[in-house]
């Protein structure tokens, strides 16, 4: 990985480990359709007048049908089961299950037959990883939770088909636009469901949790996204799931009062060591003399 590359992910790993403590604030209060709204319309506005003056909106406009599939996957049905499941489990749970994304996300590379190369120390990461899952499932779950834990991995799996959407069909549209067009559509369409939902009052706390899930963690985020994705690919870029994992478990036990069980305490040594040679890349050979 690059020096770019790996500031970008470590970046990522931030904005994208935060969300699962503030999403279970959030939760508190509100409904996960109302939360939906909250994190997309307000990055769209924040987004949108950059990308008039960028001249990107005609390439927004004539891609819309790849950006608003795109939205739906990736945030417009994922957060709203994410906000639901976090009602239930724990966030470092949550977090610990979308470590699963790079195994979707390598079963999806496969099937649509893309030769990007597998070395053998990328195998090891992603099978340790899985372990590192397998681990915390089979040590934290309990009978009640485990529909749950079914809706996280379809979550999972819609995290894993985004960054093909990206990398395949818009990939010559600017990440800002596509920002701005998916977060748009998407409040627009869970608008009427969050009107009928809204809250009568809410907290300081909730109203800061949304605003940083908005900027930071939605507007932020997804633009290092996209660049991560141009530096490593979109396979590799979905690694970061498992880094962002270590900082949810992390900020959920600390702020949030959450247990450090069995299967954490295996599960996520293994998910960062997994993280790690997972995105290892093959060493170019060295230049004959």
């Amino acid at each position: 990985m690059t020096r770019r590359g790996f500031w970008l992910f470590a970046a990522l790993s931030l904005l994208w480990g935060i969300p699962y403590l503030l999403i279970r604030v959030a939760v508190r209060q509100i409904d996960p359709g109302v939360l939906v709204v909250a994190r997309t319309l307000p990055a769209s506005l924040l987004l949108m007048p950059l990308v008039l003056h960028r001249k990107e909106f005609s390439s927004m406009v004539k891609n819309f049908k790849w950006i608003f599939l795109f939205g739906a996957i990736e945030f417009g049905i994922p957060w709203y089961l994410m906000g639901t499941v976090e009602k239930h489990v724990t966030s470092s749970l949550t977090s610990l299950m979308i470590a699963t994304v790079p195994l979707f996300s390598l079963t999806i590379s496969k099937v649509r037959n893309v030769q990007e190369h597998m070395t053998s120390t990328r195998w090891f990461g992603l099978f340790i990883g899985a372990v590192g899952i397998i681990s915390l499932v089979g040590l934290d779950i309990r009978g009640g939770e485990f529909k749950w834990v079914g809706l996280m991995f379809f979550i999972c799996l819609g995290y894993a088909i985004g960054p093909v959407i990206l990398a395949t069909k818009v990939r010559e549209v600017a990440g800002i636009a596509i920002v701005a067009g998916a977060t748009g559509v998407i409040g627009l369409v869970w608008l009427p469901y969050a009107a009928t939902h809204w809250p009568h009052a809410v907290s300081t706390k909730t109203v800061l949790a949304l605003v940083a899930l908005s900027v930071a963690c939605t507007v932020g985020a997804f633009l290092v996204f996209f660049e991560l994705i141009k530096e490593i690919g979109a396979a590799r870029a979905t690694v970061v799931t498992y880094t962002n994992t270590a900082i949810a478990v992390a900020l959920g036990i600390l702020f949030l009062n959450e247990p450090l069980t069995t299967g954490i305490a295996i599960g996520f040594p293994l998910v960062l060591i997994g993280s790690y040679f997972a995105t290892s890349a093959k060493k170019p050979p060295a230049a004959q003399a």
